[in-house]
């Protein structure tokens, strides 16, 4: 693994808890570097972190935000 590679992984602590979740990744991405975009895939899936996600997130928030409102009315 390069160490510009080893230097994002350690400084985003999400990435870091995902690669000590997931040990696997550690062959993984000294085999071939190429394989980051998928490291962060699999990690924005499992934390929820596409953007589909958080505009999910936003939309549930505004649902029970306007449920809090109807019920004060």
């Amino acid at each position: 693994m390069d160490v510009l590679l080893q230097q994002k992984l350690s400084e985003d602590q999400k990435m870091a808890m995902f690669l000590k979740e997931n040990s696997y990744w550690f062959k993984e991405l000294n085999r071939n570097s190429d394989n980051y975009k998928n490291f962060i895939k699999v990690m924005k899936e499992k934390y929820h972190l596409k953007v589909s996600d958080k505009i999910n997130n936003a939309m549930d928030s505004i649902d029970i935000i306007s449920g809090i409102l109807d019920t004060l009315k």
